[in-house]
């Protein structure tokens, strides 16, 4: 049901380097309170989660585990956390050198369907990387942005969306590789793609880039696409 009052305002948190549970659970509760404020049709609240987590393997709850190449053993002996999650997609990899970005919205103060949602999110980041001179793409039923997206065999994702979206309440969001350690997507099948490869801003312009920068033009492109006020 619509909110009788829409809300295009964003609380916005950057909440650094933080364990992936932790930031699960912070997430459900932002997303529990949306969904009670939309039961009772009162003003309903929007948050943009921005963080970075250590190494860990997330699997989607349509994923495939056989899409993780190595064992639970493997995972231990390097450090590296696995979780089964409740949003949708496959596996992915979040590390250091990663924004990630956990919007938690009711899609209703946008007047979005979940569809045109994900659509913006990519937009979003489409336009961030045109900003370091990239041209980003989508590939049809391939969630997230892609460079040389029509170049078959060329492919490579640079950022993944997966979410879980309940009565137009979003949550989990998008992972953006900026000067991320593409080693360790090696040992999954990103997105459960054989064929196509993974890359960062920092592979694509031999640099580093500042991750700081990329979170003030994800920001800005927020506020353009969502018509959206973003305040700390």
């Amino acid at each position: 049901m619509a909110n009788k009052e829409k809300n295009t305002e964003v609380t916005l948190l950057d909440m650094g380097r933080i364990d992936y549970a932790e930031a699960w659970e912070y997430q459900k509760q932002l997303f529990d309170r949306i969904l009670e404020a939309k039961k009772k049709e009162a003003r309903t609240e929007n948050f943009l989660l921005f963080c970075e987590h250590p190494h860990v393997y997330t699997l989607g709850k349509s994923g495939d585990r056989s899409n993780l190449l190595v064992s639970d053993k493997w995972l231990e002996a390097h450090g590296i956390a696995f979780y089964q999650t409740d949003r949708g997609g496959d596996i992915t990899y979040h590390g250091p050198g990663q924004v990630v970005g956990y919007p938690v919205f009711d899609l209703d103060n946008f007047d979005l369907s979940v569809k045109e949602f994900v659509f913006d999110i990519e937009t979003i980041l489409i336009r961030v990387i045109k900003r370091y001179g990239l041209h980003g793409a989508r590939i049809e039923r391939a969630t997230g942005v892609w460079i040389d997206a029509l170049i078959p065999g060329k492919e490579r994702k640079i950022a993944a969306i997966g979410m879980r979206i309940q009565n137009k309440v979003s949550m989990h969001g998008f992972a953006l590789n900026v000067n991320t350690n593409l080693e360790y997507f090696s040992y999954i099948n990103p997105c459960g793609f054989q064929d196509k490869g993974v890359t960062s801003l920092q592979k694509e312009l031999q640099r580093e880039v500042e991750t700081s920068a990329v979170k003030k033009a994800i920001i800005e492109e927020f506020e353009t696409i969502f018509e959206a006020r973003l305040k700390a």
